[in-house]
């Protein structure tokens, strides 16, 4: 682009630095969707499907809706594992209650119960922040716990709590084997993920920005608190509530409370702080995190062929995942998000930096 400055023409490529990347980035991601789709059911192996890829995408997709909430409007929440639990079971009750009620309605639907329980435990968020929002959320999770294990209408008058589901259909097609669960829950996953993106690019997303900053001056240039701060726990908990339905109606098939307890809650906002807060692809950097390195630190005594007791390799194991979560805390605070984007730029410009 030429322009004029101080009498003198120069030229500018302000404008090809901006369309070229986004070019690049657009191809890379429909690269990586037609490995997904087409490359990834072709050459993975059963094991790959049930033990990695089908846990990381539906995590994945929950660590997504987490992340809408911390990382876009910087509320912080622990009772995620809460409201994937609510969508586990609307969902299992709008399956079982509902004669012929087709599963994806059925998964939707749990999520929208999942919007309204987090809608009514984000509203003390509009009078308190920080720590004391994370322990009025964290008071979610020990509700539901004891709700779903203790109200049997919850469990269809199961004592344990314990439910199951089977037969899943979609259009006449059975979900039975794992590369059709891996599909299944891809497309929700790839669905959820473009309209997430487009979401934080609109108006509202930019008002959950604003509010993450400075919510002082987001409410004095004219944002209502009221109305970002509970659309982010709306949108947030609907996509959790959908994770949450998939992870027990795809990934376990039975499940009980504990399926969703704390544990879920801390392991998804160490997904979000790990891949990276506010950014799309730091959820999955964050789940793949979680998902593959507890494998891989499993599995190596036996690949290196170390004597070593089950006991203790499960100790070492939460010992090394845990130095390296503050390894990356401390390392890069802004997660793995922001190491991928710094590489990326790096190679862009390689060899030739200027």
């Amino acid at each position: 682009m030429l322009y004029r400055e101080n009498g003198q023409f120069k030229t500018s490529y302000r404008a090809d630095q901006q369309i070229f990347p986004i070019r690049q980035d657009r191809a890379a991601i429909l690269l990586i969707l037609l490995i997904a789709f087409i490359g990834m059911p072709m050459f993975a192996s059963e094991y790959l499907f049930r033990a990695i890829l089908i846990p990381f995408l539906i995590l994945s997709l929950a660590a997504l809706g987490l992340n809408v909430l911390v990382g876009y409007c910087g509320q912080i929440s622990l009772g995620t594992g809460a409201f994937m639990a609510v969508g586990a079971y609307a969902a299992y009750n709008f399956q079982v209650r509902i004669e012929g009620m087709p599963l994806i309605a059925s998964l939707l639907l749990g999520g929208l119960c999942s919007t309204v329980v987090g809608v009514l435990f984000g509203i003390p968020s509009l009078r308190i922040k920080g720590l004391y929002l994370a322990v009025a959320t964290l008071a979610a999770q020990f509700f539901c716990d004891w709700a779903f294990l203790r109200i049997q209408w919850f469990t269809n008058d199961s004592p344990s709590g314990n439910v199951s589901v089977s037969n899943l259909q979609v259009l006449g097609m059975a979900i039975e084997s794992p590369v059709q669960k891996y599909l299944f829950c891809l497309s929700f996953v790839s669905v959820f993920a473009l309209l997430t993106k487009n979401l934080v690019r609109s108006s509202i997303g930019r008002e959950w920005m604003a509010m993450r900053d400075m919510d002082v001056a987001a409410a004095v240039i004219g944002i209502r608190p009221v109305y970002a701060k509970l659309s982010a726990f709306a949108v947030s908990s609907f996509i959790v509530g959908v994770a949450g339905a998939l992870w027990g109606f795809v990934h376990l098939g039975s499940w009980e409370p504990a399926a969703f307890n704390l544990n879920r809650s801390f392991d998804l906002l160490f997904m979000v702080i790990i891949g990276g807060l506010g950014s799309i692809v730091g959820s999955f950097f964050g789940a793949a995190f979680i998902v593959v390195l507890p494998i891989v630190l499993d599995s190596l005594p036996y690949w290196f062929g170390i004597p070593i007791d089950t006991a203790l390799a499960a100790h070492l194991t939460s010992m090394i995942f845990g130095g390296l979560i503050v390894f990356f805390l401390i390392v890069e605070p802004h997660g793995i998000a922001r190491l991928w984007a710094t590489a990326r730029e790096k190679l862009r410009l390689w060899p030739f930096p200027h």
